[in-house]
């Protein structure tokens, strides 16, 4: 018969005992919860699921594409097998019609950490979405609600226009928000112009906090950063990772979505990486060409990789591993044990690939 393994905490408390009755100076105390994070396709599955094997940790998902039931393959939701392997939350929650937000997020994630840590595991948060985890660490900034209004005019505004031309007035009002975001980005180039048109006040006044400065470490909890040393073989995974998602009938399970008759371009759900891009391809009529959408789908998920960098980037006391390198999964594993351990020396990066 095999021996229980001890919980995440009741390890550290142990090391912790022993090192003080040593006589050497304690670690710093445990993190209550880990989180991995990284940008899309650099392995963060997969080195939670090795970790899995060998602390008994619960997955939280930090990803605001996989809270919606019916979009697996486009999301590359976690397989059935894996999570019945390990306890996987914040999955398949909502229809695509529904609304998610970072407030939602926030308190369904505190509630997750104390029950999971209640029952002797540790909380591992998992995923891409930085204003997630932002927003669990440091608040939100107040913005004004959403004006459907405003939207629909500026869906119309988009569709005579185009949407380089509306970002080309939000460079006019909003200088700051509009030089981080691509001519391209529909989703963030309305909403900024939705909050100058409905509230007076720009988005980059409003974020005071979230871009230009650091956000501020938490207390609680350690974050272990997978980023590329090249990105270029960020670049290659993508486009291999997009291309498995079309063979895999990713254009069916739009066409599914569309025939529904409930959802929209517009919407949240539609406007993720890949499920944007075959929506239009489909409006277009013709039958898509697989080659152009690996060419959309793989730029626009490069896009999002970009700014999930530049998110970390603004997080100077993440502990990164390079996920090119042969080992990275073994090396963020040993580097989780060290940090539950305590014996990880004091918050450091290493610059990600330019």
């Amino acid at each position: 018969m095999s021996t229980p393994r001890p919980s995440a905490g009741a390890a550290a408390s142990a090391v912790l005992s022993l090192r003080t009755q040593a006589g050497t100076a304690p670690p710093r105390a445990a993190p209550r919860y880990l989180c991995l994070a990284g940008p899309t396709a650099a392995g963060k599955t997969a080195a939670a699921l090795v970790l899995a094997r060998e602390l008994p940790i619960e997955v939280v998902s930090v990803d605001s594409a996989l809270v919606y039931r019916g979009m697996d393959t486009g999301t590359a939701k976690p397989s059935a097998a894996e999570r019945a392997a390990v306890p996987h939350h914040l999955i398949d929650l909502i229809e695509p019609s529904a609304a998610y937000s970072a407030a939602r997020f926030v308190r369904d994630a505190r509630a997750l950490i104390e029950r999971i840590r209640e029952r002797g595991r540790l909380p591992l948060l998992v995923g891409g979405t930085m204003l997630y985890f932002k927003a669990l660490w440091n608040g939100l900034d107040a913005m004004p609600p959403a004006d459907p209004a405003v939207r629909l005019q500026l869906d119309a505004e988009a569709r005579s226009r185009g949407w380089p031309a509306l970002h080309a007035e939000l460079r006019t009002v909003d200088p700051a928000t509009a030089e981080r975001l691509a001519p391209g980005d529909a989703q963030r180039i309305q909403r900024a112009l939705e909050v100058w048109r409905s509230s007076g006040h720009t988005l980059s006044s409003l974020q005071s906090g979230r871009f230009g400065s650091p956000a501020a470490a938490p207390g609680d909890c350690e974050l272990i950063s997978l980023e590329p040393a090249q990105r270029g073989w960020l670049h290659e995974r993508i486009g291999a990772r997009f291309g498995h998602m079309l063979d895999a009938g990713l254009v069916d399970e739009v066409r599914g979505l569309r025939a529904r008759g409930d959802l929209h371009a517009g919407m949240a759900s539609m406007r993720c990486v890949g499920y944007r891009q075959i929506w239009q391809a489909l409006d277009d009529g013709d039958e898509p060409d697989r080659q152009r959408l690996l060419e959309l789908g793989s730029a626009a998920t490069r896009q999002l990789a970009k700014r999930q960098l530049t998110w970390l980037r603004g997080m100077p006391w993440r502990h990164v591993v390079a996920c090119d390198a042969p080992d990275a999964t073994a090396q963020a594993v040993a580097l989780a044990h060290r940090l539950l351990d305590g014996d990880e020396p004091p918050r450091r990066a290493t610059p990600s690939a330019p």
